[in-house]
């Protein structure tokens, strides 16, 4: 295993591309047109894609192209095409997020890197153990995952650890957020989020009452994320590759950031200058955190005043007419840069800087619209010598990477030439025999100073090596001729080394055309998932088949209860779970093991966990990201029984992955779906909390809500280390139970969070289930549950984009 450093930089155009690699990143991650989770980029077309990964290889840059989003059937052929196209190419590796098509991927391209996205949610020690198992070479752990589990990991396994150290952070941890696919069906999984988090909330009680007399604020809205004064740690823990955000950024971001952080990585963040970090927070920052990784939480881990770039403070306005303002300088403006200030309606105006000005100087800056106040901070949102300065760092500019070189001039021999870069090695020969000298033979200076003229190419001579005979001979020409020949042969070499033979389409063919093994569809089923002990006691239990059980209380007891009514009993636990917390699950199942059928899993590592440490049943939960056969099929094969699929999947694509699996297929169609799962808490800022020490004791835990801009609710629960956010309105699609059933969902879920009517529904949809009631029964209930209860079909009938 290579075990240097690798600094990953984002790459959204070449330009950006030129960015990163003059400014030291050792390899880059980039996306063609399709099937990545930057779909709104500029991102690469395939003749790009060839031509970017040429320009990165023969400058010693590795390359690593997104295949990152949830894949439905119809599409994994042509990712899987895509796939064999990145491979002849020479990429070095593909950072996938969907877990049946890396498998795919993996029996077909044997020899591909496969690297795992942070939209996979691995954040703990046996996730990454199973990937290490089934032959992934890289895990892009959580962002969230702390310090001491990066520890842990790295202590326990091989596989390699790359961890963002820069950029936008989500509040949700990545792959587990629904809301923009709920809202508006632009999902997050597949690459379109419409970015939900950046928008204002009002925080309210159960009542609708504004909590803590607090404003409208970006509660879910992070600061960037800045770790120039924690990459030591990170380095220490063992961490291979360091990852910065950014693929929509431009250009000069990526060489301002990329040259900072390769400076600290070499020489440590002492290293850095105050103008080098001043440069990294004009570039861009919504204000930065540490993240979780080192212990930012509540307030330092978001940014509630704006969801965009702040630039730097540079002075304030000390005067204010109706078109113009004056304001004291407290660092220099150039001409070009962009000004922005707070107005008098509580908003933000600027212009771009038409003056030169000097730290403490007055200037008046007219022709505006939008006085300010006096006392508002000016803020600088863009330098002009920053941007142009770092412009300069890649335009016009090249590598030079060390070349060692080998000459062999014997008289009546032909010369030779060998030029050597990494473990490639190349030979030119000359037309003409070295001949005796008349008059002045060639010397040892002019020799060197013909190879050094490498001017036009990524190389510098590093070493050089003459063999050659007293009183020889050879034209300045043909010293020429052979350095440009050998050159060009070993630039060539060395891009066509990490290219791949092509595949053989029939080969190919067969490899990528999968089988399943279908199961028998099973009789219906009603299952209820419920949250507590009060919800428990509502249960018809003579019209439900499977109960999820998602809380602690009086576990074994209502565990009896099932067994004695013959309902299959099933305990649930969360999506997010640390060391600790997967204690915490073993012991609890472990009171109750003979009497449980089997423990609902949500995560990959969670499902390794039990697997190692039960043989019972295992049913794997939504948050697996089940979206197509391939996905559904692998877990099968590791010996998940029964998943409930993605609730972004319509019943066209549902049907398109019962008709190919067969039954034992569970959809949620009823509840109240979880749209974010995060390591912070909105109401932190309320109250000021630095880590979640109190939560277990918070009286802000349960019954609030964020309250957007279309008046609509979304209900927020603190749990063990993670707050969940749920959808303002419930998925209800009791009237349409037949078109469900006809996709070939032959479990039906009912999902009950914090409802008070558990029976009344449970017992419609049972009865209906099970031809007990007629359709006009439904009808009837579902229009009077409407017209008090808003609803969604969710995804059945729509789909995400």
């Amino acid at each position: 295993m290579n075990n240097k450093l690798e600094l990953l930089a984002p790459v959204g155009s070449m330009e950006a591309l030129e960015a990163a690699v003059m400014n030291g990143a050792d390899a880059v991650y980039l996306g063609g047109k399709l099937f990545n989770a930057r779909q709104y980029a500029s991102n690469f077309e395939y003749e790009e894609l060839m031509e970017a990964v040429s320009y990165a290889h023969l400058r010693g840059v590795s390359v690593f192209v997104t295949v990152n989003i949830l894949l439905d059937d119809k599409e994994i052929s042509d990712a899987l095409d895509y796939v064999k196209y990145l491979y002849e190419i020479g990429i070095d590796g593909i950072i996938v997020q969907d877990i049946g098509f890396a498998s795919s991927v993996r029996e077909i391209f044997p020899e591909l890197q496969i690297h795992a996205s942070t939209q996979m949610t691995i954040n703990n020690l046996e996730g990454a153990l199973h990937l290490e198992k089934i032959g992934f070479t890289r895990v892009v752990l959580a962002r969230e995952v702390p310090y001491k589990e990066i520890l842990r990991i790295k202590k326990n396994s091989d596989i390699e650890l790359e961890v963002f150290i820069h950029g936008a952070l989500c509040f949700s941890y990545s792959g587990q957020c629904l809301m923009s696919s709920l809202i508006g069906g632009r999902s997050g999984n597949r690459g379109t989020c419409a970015q939900p988090c950046r928008m204002e909330y009002n925080m309210i009680d159960a009542k609708g009452k504004i909590a803590g007399n607090l404003d409208k604020g970006h509660y879910l809205s992070t600061r960037d994320l800045n770790t120039l004064d924690e990459i030591g740690k990170l380095i220490n823990a063992g961490v291979k590759s360091f990852k910065i955000e950014g693929r929509m950024k431009r250009p000069e971001y990526v060489a301002t950031v990329v040259s900072a952080y390769r400076k600290v990585i070499d020489c440590g963040s002492d290293s850095l200058t105050q103008g080098e970090r001043v440069n990294v927070e004009q570039i861009f920052n919504r204000e930065f955190t540490k993240g979780h990784t080192f212990g930012d939480f509540g307030n330092d881990f978001v940014s509630v005043e704006r969801p965009d770039n702040r630039g730097r403070v540079i002075g304030k306005v000390i005067a204010s007419d109706k078109n113009k303002i004056q304001v004291l300088l407290s660092e220099n403006v150039n001409i070009g840069d962009g000004l922005e200030w707070d107005t008098y309606h509580k908003d933000r105006s600027g212009t771009k800087a038409q003056f030169s000005g000097q730290k403490g100087e007055k200037i008046w800056i007219g022709r505006i619209k939008d006085p300010a106040p006096e006392g508002s901070p000016l803020r600088k949102t863009s330098s002009a010598e920053l941007l142009e300065n770092a412009k300069k760092s890649y335009i016009n500019n090249d590598k030079n990477l060390p070349l060692s070189m080998k000459i062999r001039l014997k008289i009546g021999e032909k010369p030779i030439l060998n030029v050597a870069f990494m473990e490639f090695s190349e030979t030119a020969t000359g037309d003409n025999v070295v001949e005796t000298a008349e008059k002045s033979p060639i010397s040892v200076e002019r020799i060197s100073e013909q190879l050094a003229k490498l001017g036009n190419t990524v190389f510098s001579m590093d070493s050089l090596e003459i063999d050659m005979d007293d009183n020889s001979f050879i034209t300045v020409k043909g010293i020429n001729t052979l350095r440009r020949n050998a050159v060009e042969r070993l630039s060539g070499k060395v891009v066509s080394g990490f290219e791949k033979e092509s595949i053989i389409d029939y080969k190919y063919k067969k490899a990528s055309a999968m089988s399943f093994n279908k199961l028998l569809k099973d009789k219906k089923m009603l299952t209820v998932r419920v949250s507590s002990q009060k919800q428990f006691d509502q249960i018809n239990l003579k019209k439900v088949d499977r109960v999820y059980l998602g809380f602690n209380e009086s576990l074994k007891d209502n565990i009896n209860i099932l067994k004695n009514n013959n309902i299959e009993a099933f305990y649930w636990s969360d999506k997010i779970l640390y060391k600790d917390d997967l204690e915490i699950l073993e012991s609890t199942i472990n009171t109750s093991l003979t009497l449980l059928d089997g423990v609902s899993a949500s995560n990959i590592g969670t499902v390794e966990f039990l697997k190692n440490k039960f043989s019972l049943t295992i049913h794997g939960d939504i948050g697996l990201n089940v979206f197509n056969s391939y996905t559904l099929d692998y877990f099968r094969k590791i010996g998940v029984n029964g998943l409930t699929l993605s609730p972004e999947l319509n019943l066209g694509q549902i049907r398109e992955i019962t008709d190919r699996t067969g039954g034992g297929v569970e959809a949620i169609v009823y509840g109240y779906l979880p749209v974010m799962i995060s390591r912070n808490c909105p109401m932190a800022y309320l109250k000021g909390c630095k880590d979640d020490s109190g939560c277990k004791r918070c009286s802000y835990a349960n019954g609030y809500m964020l309250k957007d801009r279309m008046n609509k609710n979304f209900r927020m629960v603190r749990g063990e280390g993670f707050t969940t956010i749920f959808n303002s309105v419930p998925v209800m699609v009791l009237d349409r139970l037949e078109e469900v059933s006809r996709a070939g969902i032959t479990s039906f879920r009912l999902d009950f969070t914090f409802e008070d009517d558990v029976r009344g529904i449970q017992e419609l949809y049972y009865d209906y289930l099970n031809g007990i009631i007629d359709k006009n029964t439904v009808v009837n209930f579902v229009n009077d549950y409407k017209a008090k209860t808003e609803v969604t079909n969710g995804h059945f009938f729509r789909g995400v984009l």
